[in-house]
């Protein structure tokens, strides 16, 4: 798949290169595409250039045909071009017979392209967590950074992996948090006084259990994600943790994900999830 980082390395011209051997182009550019007339319609050809010096206008040293005439067509509509994971999808959706190239223009009048567009370069991360509140703070976040278009350039896609807890609600069950509006007791509203309740929660919740009522027995269901009883992740995943010192890149059952603190940023959120998918494409390879 070829794919310009930066759409300011696409140039785009009504010469053809063969009618330009001395016509300098910027120093930038790293793809040229032509607009021609394909009898009574708009057509194009997508070029891959080299060039030498050392000023803002260069040399043309090299010229490589990408696609050209029913190769390619232009999507009609404006959309934003820096998010890679949507030209990605677009440009697989539209590419059907002879098409293998997609030319989109941006919002700001800018044209990129996909050539050969490739679904393994979108990466898929989970959203671990777990409901009520619904949505789940985790995925509120995510959803909300990602409308803003700060993965814009890491062609990934996400998708919900969240365990609802209500399935546990009942007059026994002892939640952590009343916040959270679940039907049971909760750690930091309720007494508890006599044997048989089911905790849900975490570590630190066992241990506040314990400090409150010693000596009381009860059955517990732990939803941390490290040891979670519930759920588990089945690919790269973005999590949180009421420990701190567990925040960062992190393995569980062998998949590689990113943990965040209960009171994490929006940004804080955000450098995890970069740092996860920069931590993959580089094992892949891909070092980016």
């Amino acid at each position: 798949m070829i794919f310009p980082e930066e759409y300011k390395y696409v140039g785009v011209t009504k010469v053809h290169p063969d009618d330009a051997h001395e016509e300098p182009v910027y120093f930038l550019s790293r793809y040229i595409i032509v607009e021609q007339l394909m009898g009574a319609e708009q057509g194009y050809s997508i070029f891959q250039i080299e060039h030498t010096g050392e000023e803002l206008l260069r040399k043309v040293t090299n010229v490589k045909l990408i696609a050209s005439g029913k190769q390619v067509i232009r999507y009609g509509k404006e959309l934003n071009i820096k998010d890679r994971r949507l030209l990605i999808e677009k440009a697989l959706e539209l590419c059907k017979g002879d098409v293998n190239t997609v030319i989109f223009t941006g919002f700001d009048k800018h044209v990129t392209f996909v050539h050969d567009p490739d679904i393994s370069e979108i990466i898929d991360i989970e959203i671990v967590d777990v409901v009520p509140p619904e949505p789940s703070w985790l995925s509120l976040m995510v959803r909300k950074l990602e409308a803003s278009g700060i993965f814009g350039d890491m062609s990934i896609r996400f998708k919900e992996n969240t365990k609802d807890l209500r399935q546990l609600e009942g007059e026994r069950t002892v939640f952590p948090c009343s916040s959270s509006g679940l039907d049971g007791k909760c750690l930091d509203s309720d007494i508890i006084t006599e044997d048989g309740s089911l905790l849900v929660g975490c570590e630190i919740s066992k241990k506040i259990f314990e400090s409150r009522f010693p000596g009381l027995k009860y059955e517990f269901i732990n939803i941390c994600p490290y040891r979670s009883d519930i759920y588990t992740p089945q690919g790269p995943f973005v999590t949180r943790c009421c420990l701190s010192e567990r925040s960062g890149l992190a393995t569980i059952n062998g998949i590689k994900g990113a943990v965040v603190h209960w009171g994490a940023s929006e940004f804080q959120v955000a450098l995890a999830i970069r740092e996860l998918v920069e931590q993959i494409r580089k094992e892949k390879g891909e070092g980016k």
